[in-house]
């Protein structure tokens, strides 16, 4: 089993922070965000608890293709399963160059796209985007039908009221 290694550590003193602190990946480094005040201690403590944190976020983030691909086999069993042949598709991955959109469909060839933006969702905002992105193999359009074949997802407005805050907080004009 191979040693996992320490990251290169960057720590940034602020005189305007107070209590917090954060931590955030830039390429191979971690910067890590503190009050200037901290005592060496202190800021030693704070640092490994970071890399804690982001090392346990970044595991909760390796979702990959094949599960995402298993979870839209099962939403298309539990809510499509009389489309299940329409709703059935070629491939569904995870891609990083979708900031304007939660998910992408292309029905003509059968694939789904997923940001990587809601990869640390809850499980029930991933199954809403994916099982959105699903019946537009059934529905290209946002027609009645799609909505109704949508609303089949016990959590759709709960998952639309989150992304809606989600993209408000962010500046982000959302797109169905």
């Amino acid at each position: 089993m191979a040693a996992t290694r320490k990251p290169v550590v960057e720590v940034r003193r602020s005189q305007r922070r107070r209590r917090t602190v954060s931590a955030y990946r830039d390429g191979e480094r971690v910067v890590v965000l503190i009050p200037d005040q901290f005592s060496r201690a202190e800021e030693s403590e704070w640092v490994d608890r970071m890399l804690a944190r982001l090392a346990a976020r970044e595991g909760r983030l390796a979702r990959s293709d094949a599960e995402l691909l298993a979870r839209a086999t099962r939403l298309i069993n539990l809510y499509l399963s009389d489309y299940r042949v329409h709703a059935a598709p070629v491939s569904v991955r995870w891609v990083t160059n979708q900031n304007g959109r939660w998910g992408s469909c292309t029905p003509a060839d059968r694939t789904i796209r997923i940001s990587h933006r809601i990869q640390d969702m809850p499980d029930w905002v991933i199954d809403y985007v994916l099982l959105h992105e699903l019946v537009h193999l059934i529905v290209p359009s946002h027609n009645a039908q799609f909505w109704a074949l949508v609303g089949r997802y016990p959590k759709t407005e709960r998952a639309r009221g989150y992304l809606e805050g989600v993209a408000s907080v962010a500046g982000v004009p959302l797109a169905d």
